[in-house]
């Protein structure tokens, strides 16, 4: 049947840094497949991962190894024979899960076929063991043509025991045990060195950890500092929100105070122009009264002149009263342009009144 898959899932695989044995090296861009493979010719367990052509991952697993979670996803083991350790980052705690059973479960698997495996040969080694035993108990030697001194003295004790039997059959057991010795010491080297490895990654785990603690507590103090930030911007925001309203209260002041002043220059300007208009009237009383009183002397003269006689102020009074038509014409011109003076209705009613 050959090497064929027995499980399959997705994961990020990662190896150990060989320099610093501290940090991780990803040896795939993205999640690919790692697959258990069982091979029944050799009764062998192996973790293989494959990215493209290239194998990322190709692990025996052997009794002594430890599948370690590290995190909710992410699962690493050591492999002495690649001197490695072997790092799996998967997308779920569940499929972390279900490749550590399958490792625990392929782990016993492989123990026990180890076992079987010991026990076989060491059935198999032991009727050639026996067979080893008789060849030596009766070597080609002088001795045992010809005998010794002592077998010839007694030939009774040669021909009903076996002497050079038993320490060959002692020293057969004592050269298989020191032979599994030496693989028990194989075995215990490697297990010393993947408790070297796992030290060292237990180490790094920690310092990890140090260094996780010490980020999360500077992740901390920013937190804390931006807080108080916020805080600060936010107050500074109300106190700018007060200051924009006093401001549109100050605009909307100026712009009342701007049109009250307008108002005012306004007004200033009227009275300007009444000023400017009543100095203008003034002027025009003071140009109309000369006129009157030279039109009035004007006829005194004439009136003089003619009679010879002083003016009284009968006199005087009947000249205007014959020349009055003309007078109230131009006072009556003056009051059409100025309303305020009212010389033309004044001295109407001063003529109708006045008589002599």
């Amino acid at each position: 049947m050959g090497e064929q898959p027995i499980f399959s899932t997705r994961a990020h695989v990662f190896q150990i840094d060989p320099n610093t044995k501290k940090n991780w090296v990803p040896t795939s861009k993205h999640a690919v497949t790692v697959s258990y493979f069982y091979d029944s010719t050799r009764n062998v367990y192996r973790i293989i991962s494959l990215d493209g052509s290239k194998a990322i991952i190709n692990s025996t697993i052997t009794p002594n190894m430890t599948f370690t979670k590290t995190s909710q996803k992410f699962g690493q083991w050591a492999d002495s024979r690649a001197n490695t350790v072997y790092g799996l980052g998967f997308s779920s705690e569940h499929h972390l899960s279900k490749f550590a059973e399958k490792f625990q479960e392929f782990k016993e698997a492989a123990r026990l076929a180890k076992e079987k495996s010991q026990e076989k040969m060491e059935l198999t080694s032991t009727p050639s063991q026996e067979s080893a035993g008789g060849d030596i108990q009766s070597p080609l030697t002088p001795e045992s043509i010809n005998g010794t001194d002592d077998e010839r003295a007694t030939p009774e004790v040669t021909q009903n025991s076996e002497p050079r039997a038993e320490p060959t059959q002692n020293a057969l057991p004592f050269t298989h045990s020191s032979t599994i010795s030496k693989h028990w010491e194989a075995e215990l080297a490697t297990l010393k060195g993947n408790n070297a490895k796992l030290t060292a990654a237990l180490l790094e785990s920690t310092a990890n950890v140090k260094q996780w603690k010490q980020q999360l507590a500077a992740y901390q103090e920013e937190a804390e500092r931006l807080h108080k930030r916020v805080t600060e911007l936010e107050c500074v925001s109300s106190q700018a929100n007060a200051v924009h309203t006093h401001k549109t209260e100050l605009n909307q002041t100026i712009q009342e105070l701007e049109s009250t002043l307008k108002k005012k220059e306004e007004e200033i300007e009227g009275l300007k122009q009444e000023i400017n208009n009543a100095r203008e009237l003034q002027a025009q009383r003071d140009s109309l009264t000369q006129k009157l009183q030279q039109s009035v002397s004007g006829w005194l003269r004439k009136k003089e002149k003619h009679t010879g006689e002083k003016t009284t102020r009968k006199s005087t009074w009947l000249l205007f009263n014959n020349n009055k038509k003309e007078v109230l014409e131009v006072l009556l011109s003056v009051e059409k342009v100025h309303p305020r003076f009212h010389y033309y209705s004044y001295w109407k009613q001063k003529t109708l009144k006045c008589s002599f």
